[in-house]
Formats: structure tokens, C-alpha cells, sequence
């Protein structure tokens, strides 16, 4: 597993920005608060997956700012030889999942982007939570969903994997 040092400095080189870095930041301390709560729950977590994944989910803005960067940081973390369960959660980050169907009609490589391992679903709820370096609750990601006109699945997605985690606001 690469350091948190070694994500920090990989963020950087891969030409991310200070803010997508800051915001990649607060989603791995949201992630390892939601990894530990879910821990003390009796749920099996790698925490330091968690962590780490959080930090790199958004790799992939180095290269990119629309809902491509998550198949460019996997693409990105598949060369530079990084962990298999963080390649899925780079992948698999985005609001709480893409089926195949709607991931083809986005333009993405026709493969499904649902986040199955609980690290996976951590990392993309702790997204959720956090708005730039801000925490936000579930509702208010939602709200931010409809005023952008996400479609209405997309918006049950994270509504129903903030149920699940038993966690709507950090």
C-alpha cells in the first residue's frame, strides 16, 4: 500500500491542483471517520484503504475535470501499478456509482462504475460529504444534484448508500 506521503507527492506530479489536493484531503479524513465509525459497528474495514483511497480518488483531475477523471485516475493508477482495491475505488467513486447503462450514455467506457466493496462505498460517500474542503450532509448533496438537473436515479444512489452506511452527515 503507498504511504500517505507518497499519495500527497503522486497528487502532485500527476499535476493535480493545491485545491483538488485540499479537497482530496478532507475526503480522507471523511472517509477514515466513516471507516471507523463503521468499525466500531462490527462492520469489516480496511481503515487505511479507506484513507488512502480517499486521498487518491480524484487522481484523475489531473488530467481531466468532468466525469471522465475517474476512468483517467484508474486508467493513471493501473500504469503506475497501484493497489488493485485503490483502482477500484478510483474507479468507482462518483456519486455513488454508475450502472453500465447510463455510464455508455455519459461516454465512458461501457462498464460498470458501482462501488462494491465497503472501502469503495466509504470513499464515494465521504465525496459526497465534502464540497470542495467543506463538509455537507447527504440532503444538501442531493439539493446540489437536482439544481444541476442529475437524473432522478443518480440522485437515489446516494440517498439509498447513505442509508446503507447508516451515515448522512459527518
Amino acid at each position: 500500500m503507498i504511504s500517505y506521503r507518497d499519495a500527497i507527492l503522486l497528487l502532485e506530479n500527476e499535476g493535480c491542483s493545491k485545491k483538488v489536493i485540499q479537497h482530496c484531503i478532507e475526503v480522507s479524513r471523511a472517509s477514515e471517520e466513516i471507516a471507523k465509525r463503521l468499525q466500531k459497528r462490527g462492520y469489516d474495514v480496511d481503515i487505511e484503504l479507506a484513507r488512502i483511497g480517499g486521498l487518491l480518488h480524484d487522481i484523475g483531475r489531473g488530467t481531466t475535470h468532468g466525469i471522465m477523471h475517474a476512468d483517467a485516475g484508474s486508467r493513471r493508477a493501473t500504469e503506475l501499478g497501484l493497489d488493485e482495491k485503490l483502482i477500484d475505488i478510483i474507479r468507482n467513486h462518483i456519486g455513488a456509482g454508475i450502472p453500465k447503462d447510463e455510464a455508455k450514455e455519459m461516454g465512458l467506457p461501457p462498464q460498470d462504475y458501482m462501488p462494491l466493496s465497503m472501502e469503495e462505498k466509504i470513499v464515494a460517500h465521504a465525496d459526497n460529504l465534502v464540497k470542495g474542503t467543506k463538509r455537507i450532509s447527504t440532503e444538501e448533496r442531493i439539493n446540489r444534484m437536482k439544481k444541476k438537473g442529475v437524473a432522478k436515479e443518480a440522485m437515489e444512489r446516494v440517498h439509498a448508500l447513505a442509508e446503507e452506511l447508516g451515515i448522512k452527515q459527518l
